[in-house]
């Protein structure tokens, strides 16, 4: 368990430090004018493209995690559950971190407050997917047995 845990954590953290590399290139692009005007055909597009995709992939991705725990607990073999938990887990993390990554970048390019609100959705929504022993545990019903 402890390196499903450990595993999952560095995939965690790494979300969070590509939101910050997505801010740092957003902040280039800013001193730099370069720039997406957000009134602009392109700019709604991209804006209502990322609102779908986080507004979407958040509930959706939750749930469906949960729905996949429930069955893999089912699983006799407890190294099966943790292969299986881990697979999923990094998935559902990197969904959650595509949308903050795009949200930063997209604040930055189009300097919309919508798309600064999507980044904060989307960092709440990874902020649900934090990895720990007790809720690895929990979840796949390891301290029962």
């Amino acid at each position: 368990m402890k390196k499903t845990l450990r595993i999952l954590t560095i995939v965690y953290y790494s979300n969070y430090i590509s939101a910050l590399l997505s801010a740092l290139v957003g902040f280039y692009f800013l001193k730099n004018n370069i720039k997406i005007d957000a009134q602009s055909e392109i700019g709604i597009i991209f804006s209502t493209i990322l609102i779908i995709l986080i507004i979407g992939s958040v509930p959706l991705t939750l749930s469906l995690f949960n729905r996949y725990t429930k069955r893999i607990v089912a699983t006799e073999n407890i190294e099966t559950r943790l292969v299986k938990y881990q697979s999923a887990g990094i998935i559902r993390i990197q969904i959650m971190g595509f949308g903050l990554v795009l949200g930063v970048l997209f604040y930055y390019l189009m300097g919309s407050q919508s798309m600064l609100f999507c980044a904060g959705i989307a960092a709440i929504g990874l902020f649900f997917c934090k990895p720990s022993q007790l809720k690895i545990s929990s979840e796949l019903q390891i301290d029962q047995e």
